[in-house]
């Protein structure tokens, strides 16, 4: 079998991962060794988040739906509920953002929803 000849591929390797490191606090930015480690808890980390910021972003539309539901005198699944009942298809995200940029525009969404809601013969919910 023939000898191979390495080059310089080692070198290489190495910084990579010290330029993925680079910002990282102490010996994790320097040291080949503590920086692979926190270079590959930092993929994995940011491989996760990329999924979980999707989950926590409908969350916070959802809260913030909620929140201005709830000045008309609705919760948000009465309001969800109203609004397919009303044939809308407005997503979540949508929403969100009339609730926060315009808030007269996502009263009548809310007026819209009660309507629908009361055309159906559902009855309100309970107060207490």
């Amino acid at each position: 079998m023939a000898r191979v000849k390495r080059g310089n591929k080692r070198l290489l390797k190495r910084k990579k991962i010290l330029k993925l490191s680079s910002g990282f606090w102490g010996t994790k930015s320097n040291a080949h060794r503590m920086a692979k480690q926190a270079v590959d808890k930092a993929l994995a980390y940011a491989y996760r988040d990329r999924r979980q910021k999707k989950r926590q972003l409908r969350s916070l539309w959802i809260v913030r739906i909620n929140a201005a539901a709830r000045l008309h005198g609705l919760s948000y699944s009465r309001l969800i509920a109203g609004l397919k009942a009303a044939g809308s298809t407005l997503d979540r995200k949508v929403l969100a953002d009339i609730a926060v940029t315009d808030p007269s525009g996502f009263a009548g969404l809310a007026e819209m929803a009660k309507s629908a809601l009361g055309s159906q013969g559902t009855p309100a919910p309970a107060e207490g």
